[in-house]
C-alpha cells in the first residue's frame, strides 16, 4: 500500500510541476527554487512530517524533502548551538544530498560530451 501512496503523492506533485512548466512562463530554475522553498515552509509549519508519514518517498519528490530537511537541521542546530545554528544547521543536514549531487554531476561530466547552447 505504501508504494501506491508514494506513487500517487509523488505523481500529483510532479503533475503540478509539469503544469507550471507548460502553462506559465516560469523557468525551470525558478520552479526548482520554488519547490525547495515550499519544502522549507511546509517543514517550518510542521506540515511536511505528516505528509512524509503518509507517503514517505513520494513526498520527497522532487526537492520538497531537501527544503524540509534543511529546516529540520536548522531547528536541531538552534537547540544545540543557539543562533549560530541558523547558519550551520541547514548545511549540516543537507551535506549528504549536496555531496551526492556534486559527485553525480562530476560523473556525468566525465561520461557526457557537453555542448554549448546558443
Amino acid at each position: 500500500m505504501i508504494f501506491l501512496k508514494a506513487f500517487l503523492v509523488g505523481g500529483l506533485i510532479c503533475g503540478i510541476i509539469q503544469l507550471l512548466i507548460d502553462k506559465t512562463a516560469l523557468t525551470p530554475a525558478r520552479i526548482l527554487v520554488g519547490l525547495v522553498v515550499t519544502g522549507v515552509v511546509l517543514g517550518a509549519l510542521g506540515l511536511y512530517e505528516p505528509l512524509w508519514n503518509f507517503a514517505e518517498e513520494g513526498a520527497g519528490v522532487p526537492l520538497l524533502g531537501f527544503g524540509a530537511n534543511m529546516v529540520k537541521g536548522a531547528k536541531e542546530a538552534i537547540d544545540e548551538q543557539g543562533l549560530i545554528g541558523v547558519l550551520t544547521g541547514p548545511m549540516t543536514a543537507a551535506a549528504a544530498g549536496i555531496t551526492a549531487a556534486m559527485l553525480c554531476g562530476v560523473a556525468a561530466s566525465v561520461v557526457a560530451k557537453p555542448k554549448d547552447k546558443f
